[in-house]
This record gives C-alpha cells, sequence and structure tokens, in this order.
C-alpha cells in the first residue's frame, strides 16, 4: 500500500476538500482507497458522509495502539474507498503521544500491518493546519507528499516552512519522504494576484507543480454540508472535472500503482 500524505501547516487551503476528492477519483477509476482523517476536527470524515455516532474506534485509537487498523476503518458510501475517522478524543494526542515508545512512528506502524493494509492499493492521510506530533507521523508514514498551496501571497511564506520541515523529516525519520506534488487550489483567473503566485510557485518549484489548478467553485463548498465529496455532489461542475484531472496526474507520478494496473 502507497502512503500519499495531503498536507500543509496553514489552514483553509483546502486541504481536506483534496484529499477526499482526490481519494473519491481514484476510487472511481478503480483503486482500493483507505483515507486516514488524522485532523481532530474530523472534516474528513463529516465529508464523506460519516456520522459521530458512526465513529467508533477513531484514528486517535490507533495512533495510541488501543485498536488495530482493521478495527478503525468504516466503509463509505463510495465503493472502494474506506475512511479511519477522527474523533474529538485525537485534539489530545498531541500531548499523549510525548511519553509514547516511537511517538514519530506510530501511524507508521499502524499503517504497515502486514495483511490488513494489503486491502488498499493506496493511502491518503489527511493532515491537521499544524506542524505537529499528527502531522510528523503522517510525514513519517508516507512515502510522499501532496501540498495542497492557495494562490494567495500568505501562501509562500507557508510553503517556505512546509518544505524546511520536509528536510528535517528526511534528516531525522524518512529520508525517502519526497513532495509528489503540490496542487494548486482556489483558483480565480480573474485576479491577478493569484496569477502571480502561481508562476512564482512554478518557478520555484518547476515540475513539482501539478498542471491542474483546481479553481474557485461554489459546488466544491456546497458538498460537505451535504456529507458527500464533490464529485458525488456535482460531477459536472468545474471543481469536480479538476479533481478528476488532479487523479489522473497523481497516478502517473506513481509509477508502483500505474504499474499495478
Amino acid at each position: 500500500m502507497i502512503c500519499v500524505g495531503v498536507a500543509n501547516q496553514k489552514g483553509g487551503v483546502g486541504k481536506t476538500t483534496t484529499a477526499i476528492n482526490v481519494a473519491t477519483a481514484l476510487a472511481a477509476i478503480g483503486w482500493r482507497v483507505l483515507l486516514v482523517d488524522l485532523d481532530p476536527q474530523g472534516n474528513a470524515s463529516t465529508g464523506l458522509g460519516i456520522a459521530q455516532s458512526a465513529r467508533g474506534a477513531s484514528s486517535y485509537d490507533l495512533l495510541t495502539g488501543q485498536a488495530a487498523l482493521t478495527d478503525c476503518v468504516v466503509p463509505t458510501r463510495i465503493p472502494r474507498l474506506d475512511v479511519v475517522p477522527a474523533t474529538v478524543d485525537l485534539s489530545g494526542a498531541e500531548i499523549e503521544l510525548i511519553d509514547l515508545d516511537q511517538r514519530t512512528h506510530r501511524l507508521r506502524a499502524a499503517l504497515s500491518g502486514g495483511a490488513a493494509a494489503a486491502r488498499w492499493d493506496i493511502c491518503l492521510i489527511d493532515c491537521p493546519p499544524s506542524l505537529g506530533l499528527l502531522t510528523v507521523n503522517a510525514m513519517v508514514a508516507a512515502d510522499s507528499l501532496l501540498v495542497p498551496l492557495q494562490c494567495e501571497f500568505f501562501a509562500l511564506e507557508g510553503l517556505s516552512q512546509l518544505l524546511q520541515t520536509i528536510e528535517r523529516i528526511r534528516a531525522g525519520f524518512n529520508p525517502n519522504l519526497e513532495i509528489l506534488g503540490v496542487a494548486l487550489t482556489m483558483y480565480d483567473r480573474r485576479n491577478n494576484l493569484t496569477e502571480q503566485v502561481a508562476q512564482d510557485v512554478r518557478t520555484c518549484l518547476g515540475d513539482k507543480v501539478f498542471a491542474t489548478v483546481i479553481p474557485r467553485n461554489v459546488r466544491l463548498s456546497e458538498a460537505p454540508s451535504h456529507g458527500m465529496p464533490a464529485l458525488i455532489y456535482d460531477h459536472r461542475c468545474s471543481g469536480s472535472e479538476a479533481y478528476m484531472a488532479l487523479a489522473r496526474e497523481l497516478l502517473d507520478r506513481l509509477p508502483q500503482l500505474k504499474k499495478a494496473a
């Protein structure tokens, strides 16, 4: 199972929207997908229609060793897409993990459990908007990172901090971690700043930036309130079409997964 972290320490960049819609797109074209909700807000779980009452064992239990991976998995209404939901308990995990053995490798150990992990082709990890122990666990567990980046000035400053963190993770915990790609989100062609930020990011990171851009789209914003990804809520909207294109680009950058096809 290939693990891809969806990470950006800045909030409001479309990270969770990207995680659930890319996961849905991959499932729609035949991949067996596991989405791990590692954000205490639990938005990925809500966006996939998992009610609070349906969240028994969660990513908190997985990290603290109170439950095995198979005990935490909840199927979604989307064929081939399962989720490890998040509950409010996860908000205390940052403090509790400090006293546990291998605190930075807890998620990696939980996801590499042999036969259980073989149920899925790919795992997407929706990280919280911070660079704490939860995100560190995701980066240690991940083979690569998908970085959603909002097209605004402050996003560039946040990207610099994220790149420094990735280098520290490589040096100390996961030397194979790489950036799979940066996805430009909330793209508005009517805004000159949007275009300038996009050009600056492409100049800085070159082909690490996906060709597909995710536009500002009201249907993307509406979908979570209905407990479903935009690809299910309105598969014809520009946002859904963009996420399908992004998923295809992602597959092209994952040779192991492409080969399995």
